[in-house]
């Protein structure tokens, strides 16, 4: 019988070794399965935003490029990321920057492999607007006093037909942005007694706080530029120099 007890207590201990065993095995494959159901999240969420990219890069007419938001830039105070193209993808400074929304910007350094994209929301920067339910114009400016993402729609006379709601493009007057991209809506509308100008708060369509897929497009000079040498080449004068 001592036998016997020592032998049923060894099978005891072995069990409960191989049901530890299992059990740590078990939530090994379950924390595996929490890591990939996250990724799974991660990447439907990344391949809607990509779609979505590639909708706008059909619609767009002028030449874009794919670009992947590496980081935010080490300045604190300005609102900028760095992107992974630069001058040895033909990157110019001063091209437009867009996500699957709207615009998020404009590159205003490029450097061999990456390029400095200044953000529509930075204290510096203004991006001519249109408004589409009046057609009024007006620029935006970045409003960093208010919050990581906020525009102020400035000089806009305190009796304009502004509302909330409205829907804010690029005019394209600026020879930077085509026309038609949409930039932001109207958030609030405040009309002060004795000011000239209404404080009006906008809300950039563009995520300009997590982005990470963007498109880069050419500059609007950069492209009338060679149409108007081209025109020039086929003028009256150059036929007559060509005779």
């Amino acid at each position: 019988r001592p036998v016997l007890w020592l032998q049923d207590g060894a099978h005891y201990f072995e069990s409960l070794k191989a049901s530890k065993e299992d059990t740590e095995a078990a939530l090994y494959r379950l924390n595996l399965q929490s890591q990939r159901a996250a990724q799974v999240e991660q990447l439907t969420l990344e391949n809607s935003r990509l779609r979505q990219l590639l909708g706008l890069r059909n619609q767009v007419t002028t030449s874009a490029q794919p670009a992947q938001v590496l980081y935010d830039a080490e300045d604190p105070y300005t609102r900028k990321v760095i992107i992974d193209r630069g001058l040895l993808d033909a990157v110019e400074a001063g091209s437009p920057v867009l996500d699957e929304y709207g615009v998020l910007g404009q590159v205003t350094r490029v450097y061999p492999m990456v390029s400095e994209v200044t953000l529509i929301t930075d204290r510096e920067q203004a991006i001519p607007v249109l408004n589409t339910r009046t057609g009024a114009r007006g620029v935006a400016f970045g409003e960093s006093s208010l919050h990581a993402s906020a525009l102020e729609l400035r000089f806009m006379a305190a009796n304009a037909d502004v509302q909330a709601g409205d829907l804010l493009t690029t005019s394209g007057v600026d020879g930077v942005y085509p026309p038609g991209l949409p930039v932001a809506k109207v958030a609030s509308v405040e009309r002060r007694v004795g000011s000239a100008f209404a404080r009006i708060s906008c809300v950039p369509l563009a995520l300009v706080v997590g982005v990470v897929h963007v498109l880069v497009l050419k500059p609007v000079t950069a492209q009338n530029a060679p149409r108007q040498v081209e025109q020039e080449n086929t003028g009256p004068a150059a036929k007559g120099r060509r005779k």
